[in-house]
């Protein structure tokens, strides 16, 4: 399960056992929203959030902090996932620690 950021308490991770489309999840004491990204030709085109079955989803704060990570960090985000499941290297997590805004 690597974790790629820890965002104000909010962490950021890929499942071990992933599958495309490229997606994230966000996690907040035992909240979770997954935000899938849409690339088109190498480039982030969109960000979808969806809801986890049978978890509960992020609450506001916690989707805005989600959100900002997630825009931010878009293409770094499809970097890692090509590293982590095509290349098959280490993620090293990351603690933010100021806003991205």
């Amino acid at each position: 399960m690597p974790k790629l950021y820890d965002y104000f308490g909010l962490i950021v991770m890929f499942y071990a056992n992933e599958h495309e489309p490229i997606h994230v999840h966000g996690k907040f004491q035992g909240r979770e929203t997954r935000a899938e990204l849409i690339v088109v030709d190498g480039v982030v085109t969109d960000i979808r959030y969806t809801v986890m079955t049978g978890r509960a989803p992020l609450v506001l704060g916690e989707l805005r902090y989600f959100e900002e990570i997630v825009a931010a960090r878009a293409d770094d985000i499809v970097a890692k996932w090509i590293d982590f499941f095509v290349l098959h290297k280490p993620i090293k997590p990351e603690r933010i620690t100021r806003r991205l805004k």
